[in-house]
C-alpha cells in the first residue's frame, strides 16, 4: 500500500530504571525522546489509565528509518500480566549478545546464532549473533493469532500488507508494506520492520500487558481506513481523532483492532514526522523523569506495593 510505513510497538511497563538498562546498554538502543503526561491519552496510548503516565521512544535511530519501541509508563501500576500476544520482537546485533553476556543478563540460546532474552516485565525479544547492520536492525514483530487463515486476509486484503513468505512448519506468515520490486527486496533483506503472525492453535489471550502497533499513512487515507473498516464490520477502538503533544505536532490517527483483538493505530504520516523528531535532550529527560519519580521510596514507606494491573 502506496506510502505506508510501519513505525513502532507499545510496551508498557512497571519498572522504568530496569527498563531503561535494557534497552540502553543491553540492546544498545537510543532514546529518541521523552514526554510527560498529567493525564491518560485519548486514544488510550498508554492503556485504560487516566492519571498521570510517561512514554519514551527508543531505537538504533529516528523513526523515519527505523522500526522503534515506545515505552508507556503509568506510575503507580507497577506490573501487567502477560498473554500470549505478542511473541517476540527480532533483531540483528552481535554487540546486543556481547552487551547482555557482559551485563549478566539472562540469555538463552535457541539456535545457532539466535538467543532469546526478556525485557523487564517478561516481553521477549530474539537476537541474531550477527553483526549489526547499516541499515535498522529489527527484523520482524511477531504476533499471536487464532486463525492464520483469517488474520492473514485481514491484514493483506484489508490493511494492504504484502505477505512475503509462509511457513507452515511453524504456522507462520511473514508480511510488509511494498509497492515495488525494489522496496520487496529492502524487506527481505531487513530494511524495513516486518510483521509476523504465529497461529497459536487457540484463543488469543492480551492479559493486561497488551501493546499496539502503529502506521504511517498519508492523512489522506486515515477516512478511507475509518471508512473501509466500517463497511467490512471490523472494530474500531478510536475514530479518527487529533492528539495533542504540548509543543509539539498535532497528529490525527485510527486505532483498529484485528479478528484477534491486536490494537492498530493508523497515523498521518506528515506531521508524525515532525512529532518523531528526535529530541536531543530526550535521554536527559528520562533520566531526570526517573530520578523525580519517588513512587517506589512512598509505597515503600508506606509498606505497600504498586499496583499489579
Amino acid at each position: 500500500m502506496a506510502l505506508r510505513r510501519a513505525l513502532h510497538f507499545v510496551f508498557k511497563v512497571g519498572d522504568r530504571a530496569k527498563t531503561a538498562t535494557f534497552y540502553r546498554d543491553v540492546l544498545g538502543m537510543k532514546v529518541l525522546r521523552h514526554e510527560e503526561f498529567e493525564e491518560g491519552c485519548k486514544a488510550t496510548c498508554n492503556g485504560p489509565y487516566d492519571g498521570k503516565w510517561s512514554k519514551t521512544m527508543v531505537g538504533f535511530g529516528p523513526e523515519d528509518e527505523h522500526f522503534v519501541a515506545e515505552l508507556t509508563y503509568n506510575y503507580g501500576v507497577g506490573e501487567y500480566q502477560l498473554g500470549n500476544d505478542f511473541l517476540g520482537l527480532t533483531l540483528q546485533s552481535s554487540q546486543a549478545v556481547s552487551n547482555a553476556k557482559r551485563l549478566g543478563w539472562p540469555l538463552t540460546q535457541v539456535e545457532e546464532a539466535l538467543y532469546l532474552t526478556q525485557a523487564p516485565g517478561g516481553y521477549p525479544f530474539y537476537i541474531v549473533d550477527k553483526e549489526q547492520p547499516p541499515h535498522d536492525p529489527v527484523q520482524k514483530v511477531s504476533l499471536g493469532v487464532s486463525d492464520l487463515q483469517r488474520s492473514t486476509h485481514y491484514w493483506a486484503t484489508l490493511l494492504g500488507m504484502k505477505v512475503i513468505g509462509k511457513c507452515e512448519e511453524k504456522n507462520t506468515v511473514l508480511l510488509g508494506f511494498s509497492d515495488s520490486s525494489e522496496l520487496k527486496t529492502r524487506l527481505i533483506e531487513g530494511c524495513t520492520c516486518k510483521l509476523e503472525l504465529r497461529d497459536v492453535g487457540g484463543k488469543v489471550d492480551h492479559g493486561t500487558a497488551f501493546g499496539r502497533i502503529a502506521f504511517a499513512c498519508p492523512r489522506e487515507q486515515l477516512p478511507a481506513i475509518e471508512a473501509l473498516m466500517k463497511k467490512e464490520n471490523q472494530k474500531i477502538l478510536t475514530p479518527l481523532v487529533s492528539l495533542d503533544t504540548p509543543g509539539k505536532a498535532t497528529v490525527e490517527v485510527v486505532i483498529l483492532a484485528d479478528p484477534d483483538g491486536h490494537e492498530i493505530c493508523f497515523v498521518g504520516d506528515e506531521a508524525f514526522r515532525q512529532l518523531s523528531a528526535v529530541d536531543p535532550e530526550g535521554n536527559e529527560l528520562l533520566d531526570k523523569a526517573m530520578a523525580e519519580d519517588k513512587s517506589d521510596e512512598w509505597f515503600a514507606k508506606h509498606n505497600k506495593q504498586k499496583a499489579a494491573a
